[in-house]
């Protein structure tokens, strides 16, 4: 175990002791890894499902023993305590991991979906401040991106940038923005996602095609939010484990990421579909319907066959093919999403736009960014060195968010079409 940062307070070498524990422990915790889908595989089912041959994919997984790790997080979280805003953060952040370990420990069986539930929530989930719930949301989406696809289909998206192409371009503008050799940019043909991100390496999955928004949404979430965290995070000198997305925390960072497209004009209404589709498929999943079923069900959506192939092993990585399972972690991008929306809103309201300026200091989820307000304040955590290009201009970020602010506050079902057309 390395010793805490020289720079550290005294009265704060405990908890800065305790946070190289828990990265410690951590460290041998890989939950994308461990239920991942070899592409090979994905090749092989993806050609047989396109000439009308559908079995169920027969997926192995190594599973491991995280009895130790799982022991060592729960002393950490004992000896963290909730006298310090320090030892909650790391009590909670510890409790995560163990329930992580607890979920890959089961991996390749139903037992993988409970613990996946508490960690990324259930689509019937209310949304905070709503009666309605994220899978009334994925519904809304999922309709109005049909009502209005016949009116899109002038909006003629070229998909012909290779994998390789773009990681030329992406290097070029991550160079610029973070420095030389900062964030290299590779292509993994054994990707199963489109792309991935950590602090130095950003990866795109070899033999695709991208398309200008993909190349814009790559850089306002990938690079722009997943990337710069983790490095903000690195720079950190008394929480280390800021640089690593804790599983709690996993909603944060994907909502702020596509929040992070919203803002820089880099979503679209395509994109909130197939967000959408995952949380209708995860619901799907969980009341009895097979890998077959939910691949159907995405090609019914107007997806390719590789694209629903992708989808569908997304909701069933590590669980069982045969239905009542799932891995819900797509469940928080649309949840995270409107989670801080609302918090952003919150924050311009009370005038606090250090709040939204701490989210970006490293891997940190909404509740921590007040609860650490005071170690903020001291300078025991440090602000961000980088914020994403949209959130520099913090005028314009104000302007987005005061509209929408008000215009909130104008109930729809009172406008009549007639008064809007008087109003002209």
């Amino acid at each position: 175990m390395s010793a805490p940062p020289a720079a550290v307070a005294p009265g704060l070498q405990r908890y800065a002791a305790l946070d190289q524990r828990l990265l410690a422990a951590a460290r041998g915790i890989n939950i994308l890894p461990t239920v991942a889908w070899p592409a090979s595989l994905e090749d092989r089912m993806i050609a047989a499902y396109a000439q009308g041959r559908f079995t169920l994919p027969e997926v192995g997984y190594v599973r491991p023993d995280l009895s130790a790790t799982r022991a060592e997080l729960a002393a950490i979280e004992r000896e963290a305590g909730h006298d310090d805003p320090l030892g909650e953060y790391l009590c909670r952040t510890a409790e995560s991991w163990r329930i992580a370990a607890e979920m890959l420990e089961a991996v390749g069986t139903a037992g993988v979906t409970a613990p996946s539930i508490v960690l990324y929530g259930r689509p019937g989930d209310p949304i905070p401040g709503s009666s309605r719930s994220n899978l009334d949301a994925a519904r809304y989406f999922v309709e109005l991106s049909d009502e209005l696809g016949a009116d899109l289909l002038a909006d003629d998206v070229s998909v012909d940038i290779s994998a390789e192409t773009l990681r030329t371009d992406l290097g070029k503008t991550l160079d610029a923005f973070f420095g030389t050799g900062v964030i290299s940019v590779e292509v993994d043909p054994e990707l199963t996602a489109k792309a991935a991100a950590g602090a130095t390496r950003i990866r795109l999955r070899g033999g695709t095609s991208f398309s200008e928004y993909d190349r814009h949404q790559l850089l306002a979430h990938e690079a722009f939010v997943h990337s710069l965290t983790a490095l903000n995070g690195r720079a950190q000198p008394l929480l280390a484990s800021l640089a690593r997305t804790s599983p709690r925390v996993t909603a944060t960072q994907e909502g702020l990421a596509v929040f992070a497209e919203l803002m820089s004009g880099a979503i679209d209404i395509a994109r909130l579909k197939r967000i959408s589709l995952r949380i209708l498929a995860i619901d799907m999943a969980l009341g009895g319907a097979d890998f077959v079923e939910v691949y159907r069900f995405f090609r019914d959506r107007g997806q390719t066959g590789a694209d629903s192939f992708h989808s569908a092993q997304r909701v069933f990585r590590g669980v069982p093919l045969t239905g009542g399972a799932a891995f819900a972690k797509d469940n928080v991008y649309l949840s995270g999403l409107l989670a801080v929306h609302t918090f952003f809103r919150w924050a311009l309201k009370q005038r606090r736009m250090d709040l939204l300026r701490h989210l970006f200091a490293g891997k940190l989820a909404l509740h921590d960014v007040i609860s650490l307000e005071p170690h903020f304040a001291s300078g025991a955590i440090q602000p961000p060195r980088w914020l994403p290009p949209w959130m520099q201009h913090v005028h314009g970020l104000a302007g987005k968010l005061a509209f929408s602010l008000f215009v909130n506050r104008i109930h729809m079902g009172k406008v009549q079409a007639d008064e809007l057309s008087l109003s002209l």
